[in-house]
């Protein structure tokens, strides 16, 4: 599930160095290899460089020929059921299993280019502007985005380790994977830090080094979900990422309305902010 929330917030990013950026496939090698040789190192990064440089036979690059349709073979979707099961809201996860899911919609997707494509470039022109989009915000919403993808992995283990008892290191699960795998990157070793620091962490958001590196990222990481949507540049990783951040730091969300709905037409209670915990009320909101 991790795997497949960082290949779609890489190819976000791709999306908006060349569609925002117009970036060519050789300049766009060149960013993902300084991005490569700093602290988004890791496994993915280095081969979209390496992808973006491959050219076809005929000296054109291959990526420009694959159609964009992508495959799956069902471990993006075994994660978010799990995460469902689990009470886990693994959204950035789930996102990237949507986004597969909405490629794969090819004719409709042609026609709705077809006949929103205009208005689209309007707005574009008229709400933001390419110029201004910088190529370090946006590695920054990538990091940030990533740090979450991590978060929300580690997350889910932690609820199925709880549940079924399986007492997982989750330390040393990050240095397995530091030694060869899909998701490998520089900062699985402070993941294990921060589960070695604390082994009971509920979630790797509240560790130091995290907190500062998404605290850091944080104003690029906006202005990069903002240029998204008035854009019309599709971000459903990057731009969920934040929304499920900006949900765990709000104190006072707006779940106290869904939960007076739900009492309302079903009589399924609510708990009060001036009770304990635990304690349930219902309230005869017609007076009928």
């Amino acid at each position: 599930g991790i795997e497949y929330g960082h290949m779609q917030l890489i190819s976000e990013a791709y999306s908006l160095l060349k569609n925002r950026k117009g970036l060519d496939n050789d300049a766009m090698a060149v960013v993902f290899d300084e991005w490569n040789g700093g602290e988004l190192d890791s496994f993915l990064i280095e081969i979209t460089a390496n992808i973006l440089r491959f050219r076809d036979e005929d000296g054109k690059p291959l990526l420009d020929k694959i159609l964009d349709v992508a495959g799956q073979k069902g471990t993006g979707k075994w994660s978010a059921i799990a995460a469902m099961d689990e009470n886990d809201p693994l959204t950035l996860i789930t996102e990237a299993v949507y986004a597969r899911l909405l490629s794969a919609l090819y004719s409709e997707r042609v026609k709705a280019a077809r006949l929103y494509s205009g208005k689209l470039k309007v707005e574009s022109g008229k709400l933001s502007d390419n110029a201004q989009l910088s190529i370090e915000d946006v590695r920054q919403a990538l990091y940030a985005a990533k740090l979450i993808s991590y978060a929300q992995g580690f997350s889910l283990l932690r609820h199925a380790s709880e549940h079924y008892g399986w007492d997982l290191d989750y330390g040393t699960i990050a240095r397995i994977w530091r030694k060869g795998c899909i998701i490998r990157s520089v900062f699985l070793q402070k993941i294990t830090d921060a589960y070695r620091k604390d082994p009971d962490l509920e979630n790797l958001l509240f560790d130091d080094f995290f907190r500062s590196k998404i605290q850091a990222a944080l104003p690029a990481w906006r202005r990069i979900v903002a240029e998204g949507a008035l854009s019309g540049v599709a971000l459903p990783a990057m731009s969920s990422a934040l929304s499920y951040f900006d949900g765990l730091r709000t104190l006072h969300s707006a779940a106290n309305m869904i939960q007076a709905q739900r009492d309302y037409f079903g009589a399924h209670t609510y708990e009060r902010t001036d009770r304990e915990r635990g304690h349930f009320f219902h309230t005869n909101w017609t007076g009928e």
